[in-house]
């Protein structure tokens, strides 16, 4: 076994690479433009880091 974590890392790696081509085709078949998509992509961005830093304080 090496530092991987053996096939089961390798075959975890490509069926999220799948789900992640599928998400992104359905997202793209709305046909959203790239402006709207950076916006929303920034605007989530933010709020996951504000919770991520509000959780650090607390905990």
């Amino acid at each position: 076994m090496n530092g991987f974590g053996g096939e089961g890392a390798w075959l975890s790696i490509v069926a999220l690479l799948a789900w992640a081509v599928l998400a992104i085709s359905a997202y793209r078949s709305y046909r959203v433009d790239t402006a709207k998509t950076l916006r929303m992509a920034l605007t989530w961005a933010a709020i996951f880091a504000g919770v991520a830093i509000l959780f650090g304080m607390i905990v």
